[in-house]
């Protein structure tokens, strides 16, 4: 079935509307600022800072999520060319942001019960890299919590880089010393458009990184180290401070949403949420006991439901890293058949959710058929 015949779309972002970013676009205006850390990029950073219970200099806004992991790890300094341990389970933006980086991806699976590395695996796994590892690059799956603080001291006593793609964990991030990158493209819980921001207890590190975002600019006109140009604009800033403006309403949203889905498809066999499920996500990953998940994305879409896999068949099967090392990866390879996409967003309501629902039994009942 064609996209044109999905009445019901896995995703449809909502981003504040015109009358509540009317009064920042304003005050744009007014001061005449509209990029390099103006009024409003300021106060967005002072605001993810006291949401994230740390200090504005301990936070790093940058046009998008992907150029923020780039320069987490080159602030780091890991020996150029080294190989960057990392899941192959994970988006395709922190492989090439590893490259970027000028690291090579070494790609390694993660652990069935958490989707994700943990120190302990990291260690092990490393021991079958190729060459030197000078990095490790975590991914919170799907924004579920992880324990920073044990990648602050896997860190301590490696010696390694680290980096930690948290991407959609604007809501569950617990920040440690291991730099941390938020996502706020417009898909996620809260969204900007483009954008991201860099997280991490450690305030040299993060003038260090915001210095790699701004030309390697240290409050004169001198470039002090290779960097590029990852500024966000007072114009993505007005959009973050209205939608924090507005987030306990859409926080609870999201939670009423999820709590939905868990009603819904609690009665239905042989299906699971991903890991980490609570609080806020923007997105509902269901795995199933099989590997029919491709089958279920078609039955679903010849009911009008659209869905999507949201990381594919894992990065390793990116023509880009075809070629890159990798470890066995068992899991990561069942997850790619068993792992889909289901609707989620905030236009959906419990009819909505009871459609989807009521569609996967059947799909259910057609593919084991």
């Amino acid at each position: 079935m064609s996209d044109a015949c999905i009445d019901l779309p896995v995703l449809r972002p909502r981003l504040p509307r015109a009358e509540a970013l009317l009064p920042w676009l304003k005050r744009i205006d007014e001061a005449g600022w509209y990029t390099n850390a103006g009024p409003l990029h300021n106060k967005l950073r002072q605001r993810m800072a006291a949401h994230f219970g740390l200090e504005p200099d301990c936070v790093t806004l940058t046009a998008n999520g992907t150029l923020g992991l780039t320069l987490a790890l080159q602030a780091q300094r890991p020996p150029a060319g080294s190989y960057c341990l990392m899941p192959s389970w994970t988006f395709v933006a922190t492989a090439h942001a590893v490259r970027q980086a000028g690291l090579k991806p070494f790609f390694v699976d993660v652990e069935p019960e958490t989707w994700a590395l943990s120190p302990t695996s990291a260690l092990l796994q490393a021991a079958g890299a190729p060459g030197p590892v000078g990095a490790v690059a975590v991914v919170a799956p799907f924004g579920a919590p992880l324990d920073l603080g044990a990648w602050d001291r896997f860190q301590e006593a490696s010696g390694l880089a680290v980096v930690v793609d948290a991407a959609a964990g604007f809501d569950s991030l617990k920040p440690g010393r291991v730099p941390a990158m938020v996502s706020l493209h417009a898909t996620k819980a809260l969204g900007i458009g483009e954008g991201g921001l860099i997280v991490t207890e450690d305030a040299a590190l993060s003038a260090e990184i915001g210095a790699r975002s701004r030309f390697g600019f240290r409050g004169e006109r001198l470039a002090t180290v290779d960097a590029t140009n990852a500024k966000l604009s007072e114009y993505a800033a007005a959009v973050g401070l209205a939608a924090l403006d507005a987030w306990p309403e859409t926080r609870e949203a999201w939670i009423a949403l999820r709590r939905l889905y868990e009603k819904a498809l609690g009665g239905l066999r042989g299906l699971q949420f991903a890991p980490g499920l609570s609080g806020v996500a923007a997105s509902t990953m269901m795995v199933t006991g099989r590997g029919d998940a491709a089958d279920m994305a078609e039955d679903l879409a010849d009911q009008g439901i659209g869905s999507q896999f949201w990381w594919g068949s894992g990065c390793h099967r990116h023509p880009p890293f075809r070629d890159c090392p990798r470890a066995a990866l068992p899991f990561t390879e069942s997850l790619a058949e068993r792992s889909l996409g289901l609707p989620f967003h905030l236009d959906m309501g419990e009819a909505e959710v009871e459609r989807v629902a009521a569609a996967l039994g059947r799909a259910q009942r057609r593919v084991a058929a």
